[in-house]
C-alpha cells in the first residue's frame, strides 16, 4: 500500500510522537500531543493515516491478539495500513496508532511505517521469556523496596543491601537502594539505614574499612636473631611497666649507678630496611589500637620473640643515659644488650617507688621532669580513660594520675632525647619530632583553661633537621621507644644499629621518603582510633539509657556550651537556656544518640 497522502487532520509521526496536521504548505503546521503548534518540513514527519482526526485525545491504543497476524506474516514484510487491517479489521487513525505502538514495542513486529517485518519465532519466544523474567525481577525489587520502607526485611534481602553497605564503608559512592528510597548517598545515612534494618548492629565498627586500613594480621616470616656481640645487662634489675593487660611490652628501665638504662625491643635486629616486613610495616605505619581489637604493624611473632619480659632473657637496643647536676643529658651510650626483665603494672610499680631501684629511678626522672617544666613543657591534666571491649562487654577504666606513669613517660622521653643527640653528634640522618610553641603561653589552671590550651597546641611534625619540641620542653627529640608498634621508631632503630655496627645508614632522601610514606597513613590511623573509641563510648551509653553523670562546662559560644564529662572522658555540645560560668559543674543525662553520625544530645538535669 502506498504511503497515505497528507491532508489537514491527517495523523502523522513526529519525533516518535503523534501529531495532527493543521495546514499544508512549504512547511507543515502540526499540533503536538502537548497542545503546542509547530511548523516542520515534510521530510521531518511520517504519515500514519490520512485522517481525519480532530483531537489526539482520541488515540487510546486498542488491545489485540497478535499471535494470528504474527504467524501469518512470519518471514514476510508489510506496511502499517495492511498490518492494521489484518489485526483490527479496520484502518482508522486510532487503529493505525495502536498498530504503530505494537511495532514500536518490537516484540512481534519491527520496522518503519512503510516496511514492517514479522520477527522470527525463536527471537519472539526468547524475548517473551526475557520480558517475563524482567517483570518478575521488577516485581521482586519493588517488593524488596517496600519491605525496606516498612523495616521488615527478610534474610534474602541481604544481597540487595550490599550496595548500601558499600556506601557505608566508603567503597562506592552510589547505591540504587538509597536512590530509590530518597536517602542521601552518604556513609552516615547508609550506616543509619543498616542499623534501622538490623543488617548491622551497634557492634559494627566501619571506620578501619572506610579509611582502607588493613584489618588482618601481617603474615610474613621473621629471620632468626643474628649472631652478634651484646652487652650483658642481665645482672641489673629491669622493669617493663605498663597498663595492666598490655600485650606488647617494648620498653623497660633499669639503673646502673648514676646511669639510667632504657631498654627497647630490638626489632631492627630482625627487620632490615626494605625487607618484605619493613615494606609492609611502612604501609601500615603503626599498630591500630581499637577497643575491640589491635591490628599490629608487625607479625605477631615479632612481639612473641622480642617483647621484653616474655622470655627469661630478651634482646634489646639499650639507651644508657647519664644526667648532669642540672638534669641535662651529659652522656649517651647506645648498644645492643641482653636484659632480664620483670613486668609490672603501673599500680604495682606505684607501691615500689619509695625504696629500692625504682626509688632511685623515680628520683632521676623527677629531676628530668622538673628541668623540662622549667623549659616550658606543657602539663595538661584532662581526664583520660582506657576503653576496651572484652567478649562483647565494654569496659571503661579511668587513667589514674600515678607517679609510676610519670616516671616511665620521662624515661622514654629521656631515651628519645638521647637518641636525637646521638644522631646529631654522629651526623646520622634521622627523624626528629618537633613542635612549635603555641601562640599564647599562659599556664592553664583549671579544666576550661586546659581545654582551651590543648586546642591552641600546634601539630607536631617529623623533620630531617632537629628543632625544639615545645610541648615536651626539649631542644631536640626523636621517638625511639616503640619500634614494635610505630614504624618511624623502627626506622630510628635501623639507623642507630647500622651506625653502631659500621654499616651503611639511610641517607637524608631515603629517610624522608620513609617519613612521608608513614605519615600518609598515620593520620588515618589516629582518626580511626578516635572514631572507634567514640563509637564504643556511645554504644556504652546506648546500653545504659539510665546513665546520669556530672560534666564541667569548658567552652561557650552564645547559648551553646561544650561540656566535658570526666568519668567517660567525653566532650559534647549542649544548649543551656541561661548563662553559666565556665568550669561550672552540671548534672546530665542523655537525650538521644545517633550512632551513625557519632552525635549525642545531652540534657541538663533539673
Amino acid at each position: 500500500m502506498p504511503t497515505p497522502e497528507l491532508a489537514p487532520n491527517a495523523l502523522v509521526l513526529y519525533k516518535n510522537g503523534p501529531a495532527r496536521v493543521l495546514s499544508l504548505g512549504e512547511k507543515l503546521e502540526i499540533k503536538l500531543e502537548s497542545g503546542k503548534t509547530v511548523k516542520v518540513r515534510p521530510k521531518d514527519i511520517v504519515c500514519l493515516h490520512p485522517g481525519p482526526i480532530h483531537s489526539l485525545t482520541e488515540l487510546t491504543p486498542y488491545q489485540a491478539n497478535l499471535e494470528d497476524a504474527w504467524q501469518l506474516l512470519t518471514g514476510e514484510t508489510t506496511d502499517l495500513a495492511e498490518l492494521t487491517d489484518l489485526i483490527f479489521d479496520e484502518y482508522t487513525p486510532v487503529t493505525a496508532w495502536s498498530t504503530w505502538k505494537i511495532v514500536e514495542d518490537g516484540l512481534y513486529f519491527v520496522g518503519t511505517p512503510g516496511v514492517i517485518e514479522a520477527r522470527p519465532e525463536e527471537k519472539v519466544r526468547r524475548e517473551i521469556e526475557e520480558r517475563r523474567a524482567k517483570k518478575a525481577a521488577e516485581e521482586a525489587w519493588n517488593a524488596f523496596i517496600q519491605r525496606v520502607r516498612n523495616r521488615r526485611i527478610v534474610p534474602e534481602d541481604r544481597a540487595n543491601l550490599s550496595s548500601v553497605e558499600m556506601v557505608a564503608l566508603s567503597k562506592n559512592p552510589k547505591s540504587k537502594v538509597l536512590q530509590e528510597l530518597g536517602i542521601p548517598e552518604t556513609k552516615e545515612a547508609a550506616h543509619h539505614l543498616l542499623l534501622k534494618l538490623g543488617v548491622w548492629d551497634e557492634t559494627v565498627n566501619p571506620y578501619p574499612t572506610r579509611f582502607s586500613l588493613p584489618t588482618d594480621e601481617l603474615d610474613l616470616p621473621l629471620d632468626s636473631l643474628p649472631e652478634e656481640d651484646r652487652l650483658d645487662l642481665t645482672h641489673l634489675p629491669a622493669f617493663a611497666i605498663d597498663d595492666e593487660g598490655n600485650m606488647d611490652p617494648d620498653d623497660a628501665i633499669s639503673l646502673d649507678g648514676d646511669r639510667l638504662w632504657i631498654h627497647v625491643a630490638d626489632v631492627a635486629a630482625l627487620v632490615e630496611p626494605d625487607s618484605p616486613i619493613d615494606i609492609e610495616a611502612r604501609t601500615r605505619g603503626a599498630n591500630l589500637y581499637m577497643p575491640e581489637k589491635t591490628i599490629p604493624m608487625l607479625p605477631p611473632a615479632a612481639t612473641e620473640r622480642l617483647g621484653l619480659g616474655l622470655a627469661e632473657t630478651s634482646p634489646a637496643l639499650s639507651f644508657g643515659v647519664a644526667l648532669d647536676e642540672h638534669a641535662r643529658i651529659a652522656d649517651v651510650r647506645i648498644t645492643p644488650t641482653w636484659v632480664k626483665v620483670t613486668r609490672l603494672s603501673y599500680k604495682q610499680a606505684e607501691h615500689m617507688l619509695d625504696e629500692g631501684p625504682l626509688a632511685q629511678l623515680f628520683e632521676m626522672t623527677s629531676r628530668y621532669r622538673a628541668r623540662r617544666t622549667e623549659s616550658g613543657s606543657a602539663d595538661i591534666n584532662l581526664p583520660e580513660i582506657k576503653l576496651s571491649v572484652v567478649d562483647g562487654d565494654i569496659i571503661i577504666k579511668p587513667m589514674e594520675t600515678l607517679r609510676s606513669r610519670d616516671m616511665v613517660t620521662d624515661a622514654m622521653l629521656m631515651a628519645g632525647e638521647a637518641a636525637a643527640r646521638f644522631a646529631i653528634k654522629n651526623q646520622i640522618p634521622f627523624a626528629f619530632a618537633t613542635q612549635a610553641p603555641p601562640d599564647v603561653l599562659e599556664v592553664p589552671e583549671n579544666m576550661a583553661e586546659m581545654f582551651a590550651y590543648r586546642k591552641k597546641f600546634k601539630r607536631s611534625q617529623i623533620k630531617g633537621a632537629a628543632e625544639p619540641h615545645a610541648g615536651l620542653g626539649l631542644d631536640v627529640y626523636s621517638r625511639a621507644t616503640s619500634p614494635l608498634r610505630r614504624y618511624l621508631d623502627l626506622v630510628v632503630h635501623q639507623q642507630l644499629r647500622a651506625f653502631i655496627r659500621g654499616k651503611k645508614v639511610l641517607n637524608d632522601q631515603e629517610m624522608m621518603a620513609r617519613v612521608g610514606a608513614c605519615q600518609a597513613v598515620t593520620g588515618h590511623l589516629r582518626t580511626v582510633e578516635r572514631l572507634a573509641n567514640r563509637h564504643w563510648l556511645l554504644v556504652h551509653l546506648i546500653r545504659h539509657p539510665e546513665w546520669q553523670g556530672k560534666g564541667t562546662l569548658v567552652d561557650q559560644r552564645d547559648k551553646r556550651y561544650t561540656v566535658l564529662i570526666p568519668e567517660i572522658a567525653l566532650d559534647a555540645g549542649i544548649t543551656l537556656s541561661s548563662d553559666w560560668p565556665l568550669n561550672a559543674e552540671i548534672s546530665l543525662k542523655v537525650a538521644h544518640i545517633d550512632l551513625a553520625n557519632q552525635s549525642i544530645g545531652l540534657k541538663m538535669l533539673e
